[in-house]
């Protein structure tokens, strides 16, 4: 009996390790268990380098992983097709990039965002290693991005899918028309928090970019309508626009793209909004309009009939021509306010 149940009995390393185990137990883990795993055994540790070699995405849950685990993982992959460092930000370098991006010539996405401690020569080597291939790139928050390795990069990649550069402040507009010119098969791209960005880059990528679906401007404060307006024009496909905190940028250009269900992170401005903004000067302006009833009535004590804060939409115009009637005929005298609009109220009332 004793023997038979042993016949019966598996343990978890008799199962085949590259068909089953890696293949579909340990990709199912996350990495800090598989850390835990590989200290159990010599056994277990082998295994867990098998995988790590086998893996092809690399794209950690954990905030952060330590250099000797990343290295650890890293050092006999040559398989990998997704690559994300942000969990290694804060400690890497070129030193430590170098050799796993030289090892691994099929990456279709990097992701260096916020990766303060690399230069150019890790994104100039990456064009070169992976020019065939890589389609999608995050280099967000990456102070080290600028003209030369970005020029290097639309040189070579001119596959690339979607790249985002918010928050590469050393980028010009020269830089981003280069990389339009060159990568004309963008359908996502993130230009936001550069002040550098003018209509000239937009107006680029607008006629170069005719697929591009995505696109993020914000905070970029010199844009204006004018690049809108050609962006609606080359660009059938724009799915989504961002402008937030673009100034420049009203309704004039921005509407015709609502009309083809552009999604837009700016809101229009309703009626009543606009209405306050026009009297935003004028905080004692009671709103008040001669009604029509009773044809027998004095003129001085004809009866008025207040404007409600809901109905402002329908009495733009008038509220605007009153508004001006009201500075024509001296609403700073207490006794001509009187006798024209009723007596003075605060502004709260309204508003």
């Amino acid at each position: 009996m004793e023997k038979e149940e042993n016949s019966l009995t598996c343990r978890l390393l008799d199962l085949p390790w590259e068909d089953v185990l890696v293949a579909h137990i340990l990709s199912c883990l996350p990495l800090k268990q598989l850390v835990s795993l590989q200290r159990v055994s010599k056994h277990f540790r082998a295994l867990i380098q098998i995988h790590f070699t086998k893996c092809k995405s690399f794209n950690p849950v954990e905030e952060s992983i330590p250099k000797e685990a990343f290295i650890f993982m890293m050092k006999d992959n040559k398989v990998l097709q997704k690559l994300c460092l942000q969990s290694c930000s804060y400690w890497l370098t070129d030193h430590d990039l170098l050799p796993i991006l030289s090892q691994n010539q099929r990456l279709l996405s990097v992701d260096m965002a916020g990766c303060v401690g690399l230069t150019r020569h890790s994104l100039v080597a990456l064009s070169l290693t992976c020019s065939a291939h890589l389609r999608h790139l995050f280099l967000a928050n990456c102070s080290f991005v600028d003209g030369v390795s970005l020029r290097s990069l639309a040189d070579h990649c001119g596959e690339l899918r979607s790249v985002n550069l918010a928050g590469c402040r050393q980028l010009k507009d020269d830089a981003i028309c280069y990389l339009a010119k060159k990568c004309a098969k963008l359908t996502f791209l993130s230009l936001a928090l550069n002040g550098n960005i003018t209509d000239e880059s937009v107006e680029e990528v607008a006629k170069n970019c005719r697929n591009i679906e995505h696109l993020d401007l914000n905070c970029c404060l010199p844009v204006s309508n004018q690049s809108i307006r050609t962006l609606g024009e080359y660009c059938p496909r724009l799915q989504s626009l961002k402008v937030k905190h673009c100034h420049q940028v009203t309704e004039s250009s921005l509407e015709p793209l609502r009309k083809r269900n552009v999604l837009i992170d700016v809101q229009p401005l309703p009626e009543r909004a606009r209405l306050s903004h026009v009297l935003q000067f004028t905080p004692f302006v009671n709103l008040q309009f001669p009604c029509d009833d009773g044809a027998n009535v004095n003129k001085r004590e004809q009866p008025v009939r207040r404007v409600e804060p809901q109905q402002w939409g329908q009495c733009e115009v008038s509220c605007v021509f009153l508004f001006c009637l009201c500075l024509s005929r001296g609403v700073s005298n207490p006794k001509c306010r009187k006798r024209h609009f009723g007596p003075k109220i605060q502004k709260n009332e309204f508003f």
